[in-house]
């Protein structure tokens, strides 16, 4: 076993540039302004200076307004994917997501007895063209409940969906009255390009379910996250919250933190989180582009590597651990589990120079790893 450690498994942020004297001052001026609001009960909608600085985040992205009063406070996004699936959803119940997902809406579904039906995924996100035929297929007696989508720097693959996707998602979503809940905690890890459009901000339709995050543009021990939507889905969706609100201490750091706006701060993380992301693109391309393909995001935390059918896995992934180096399997973001020979490299919390000196050892393991000596057989990452 190797001593040192090459961690690519989970998704996080980047210890090494955490604003710390920025939160330390920020919960200095939050605890003597609120402390008796931190004695109370928060209630489901949340702080109402943190709701008010997201619902500025968010419009001033979009381009819309955004109510605040529309906007509850989560622990994190997660609490929103579970709540609105409790909420639209019973055992046995269809709803219709990307082929390959986020592995924890994945384990929520899956605890909530969710049959999910998966579309798969290319470079331009979710295959909406398919979605016509797959709802006729499915039939009125296994109507989804919902349609959930993640976006924008997708989660595993780092894709986004194009414009022309987004709108005709919403077209037939409408058309067909079922519910979209669209997941966009990566939105604003942004590097490259102009940021893709919210489902929100092309539509009016009512039933258009969004949901974001502070975990990938601060921290994700800061455990939150936001939902909005509108009524009468909002008081619905809210009727399933049984903890009393949110943690009033944290949103209020959070909400003087970010009082004037968010971007500076966030645009200042992102840069060095793209030199990581590049330095992965680049290590790849230097070492084993004759046998795989990658994601090359314009924003997001991930790179989703293909390597050859030859592969073979469980052997790839001891040796990968006999060298320190983890990753996360392509199978753990496949809605059925299925063993796809992709894997998730994970870069946003990981030190430059590791990253320097992982990228060789993975492509090392997945040579010795194969079974046969044959030409890779696929040009791109999907195809």
């Amino acid at each position: 076993m190797s001593e040192r450690t090459f961690n690519f498994s989970t998704g996080r942020t980047n210890p090494a540039t955490f604003p710390v004297e920025a939160v330390q001052a920020a919960a200095h001026a939050a605890i003597a302004r609120e402390y008796a609001e931190i004695t109370e009960y928060p209630g489901k909608l949340g702080h109402p200076g943190l709701r008010a600085a997201m619902a500025k985040r968010e419009s001033e992205r979009e381009g819309v307004p955004v109510d605040p009063e529309l906007m509850s406070l989560m622990n994190g996004s997660m609490q929103a994917v579970t709540l609105v699936a409790e909420a639209l959803t019973q055992p046995g119940d269809t709803v219709i997501c990307e082929e390959l997902t986020y592995v924890g809406t994945i384990t929520a579904y899956d605890t909530l007895g969710i049959n999910m039906v998966g579309l798969p995924v290319d470079e331009d996100g979710m295959q909406v063209e398919l979605l016509e035929a797959k709802l006729a297929e499915l039939g009125e007696a296994r109507k989804p409940k919902f349609i959930y989508a993640l976006t924008t720097y997708q989660n595993p693959t780092g894709t986004s969906m194009s414009t022309a996707r987004r709108k005709r998602l919403l077209e037939l979503a409408q058309a067909h009255d079922i519910p979209v809940v669209e997941d966009n905690c990566y939105g604003d890890v942004h590097y490259d390009g102009e940021k893709p459009p919210a489902l929100f901000a092309l539509s009016d339709y009512d039933k258009i379910i969004y949901i974001c995050s502070l975990s990938k543009i601060l921290a994700p021990g800061v455990r939150i996250g936001y939902l909005t939507a509108q009524q009468p889905m909002f008081d619905r969706i809210l009727a399933r919250r049984l903890d009393a609100g949110g943690n009033t201490f944290a949103a209020a750091v959070c909400a003087e933190l970010y009082k004037d706006d968010v971007w500076d701060l966030t645009e200042s993380l992102n840069e060095p989180l793209k030199v990581k992301k590049n330095l992965v693109v680049h290590g790849l391309e230097a070492e084993i582009s004759d046998l795989c393909a990658w994601s090359n995001p314009a924003g997001g935390l991930f790179v989703w590597v293909r390597f050859p059918d030859d592969v073979d896995q469980d052997k790839l992934m001891e040796l990968t651990a006999a060298r320190g180096f983890t990753y996360a399997p392509g199978a753990n973001f496949h809605i059925h589990h299925e063993q796809v020979p992709y894997l998730r490299l994970a870069f946003g919390h990981v030190p430059d120079e590791d990253i320097r000196d992982g990228i060789p050892i993975l492509a090392q393991c997945i040579r010795e790893a194969r079974t046969s000596n044959e030409a890779k057989s696929f040009n791109g990452l999907f195809d």
